[in-house]
């Protein structure tokens, strides 16, 4: 029987968003399984590592994705973590198409800036959905409508890709102890409305997530392709 191949070893992982919560714990969770990481955001680190390549990156800017693929010689997998939301804003139009174009157009066009790269390494995209991309979420909108689009937006890219060798799946993930949760997490009464769903009865810490992530990139997981795979303890089955 031969064994699952999770090795990431020497693979260049390119995440966006890499300095926030999901993001910085995907960049150190692959650092620490001995890939090479390159994080691309707006945000400076917080707490720099030597082994990870920082560039500056605005992903609604398509000169910039341009640049950027221009200046990464290779690579095998991009991580699409970067995004924001704006609670009860994204009712106004403006607010509404800039979430949708750091969350979708921002996916698009870091797809198509990075095929070539993943053509080469026969790699993988994967990009990051949400729990609200299965339910309402009446303060975000926008967030919910960009998510929901990301999942068939991997399938497309799933199908178009694969001529290329490429596979594309997404992660969803549930509630998860982030600076962006931060207030849902302070307001007892929200908090202790998302606990009781849960079923394991507690928020997931961004580390949770590394394990999926690494999945999808290793050899493992070479027949997955087009899917999104809910990382939420078991909210939405509840």
């Amino acid at each position: 029987m031969t064994t699952p191949d999770f090795n990431v070893t020497g693979k260049t992982i390119l995440i966006t968003g890499g300095t926030g919560g999901i993001g910085g714990a995907f960049a150190k969770g692959f650092v620490a399984s001995g890939a090479k990481v390159i994080v691309a955001d707006l945000a400076e680190p917080k707490e720099p590592n030597s082994r990870i390549r920082y560039e500056t990156l605005d992903v609604r800017d398509d000169a910039a994705v341009a640049a950027l693929a221009s200046r990464v010689e290779s690579l095998d997998a991009v991580i699409h973590c970067a995004g924001k939301l704006s609670r009860w804003e994204e009712y106004k139009p403006d607010v509404f198409k800039d979430i949708l174009d750091i969350h979708l157009v921002g996916n698009l066009r870091l797809a198509n800036a990075f095929r070539p790269h993943l053509k080469a390494s026969k790699g993988c995209l994967i990009n990051i959905a949400s729990m609200y991309a299965y339910f309402g979420a009446p303060q975000v909108p926008a967030y919910s409508a960009a998510k929901t689009a990301v999942i068939s937006l991997t399938k497309s890219l799933a199908i178009s890709f694969a001529e290329d060798g490429i596979r594309v799946n997404a992660i969803a993930p549930g509630w998860i102890k982030t600076e962006i949760s931060r207030g849902g997490r302070e307001n007892p009464e929200f908090n202790n409305k998302v606990v009781a769903r849960i079923p394991g009865g507690e928020w997931a810490e961004p580390e949770d997530l590394v394990g999926t992530a690494i999945f999808l990139v290793s050899r493992a997981s070479k027949l997955i392709n087009g899917v999104t795979i809910p990382v939420d303890g078991g909210y939405c089955a509840s």
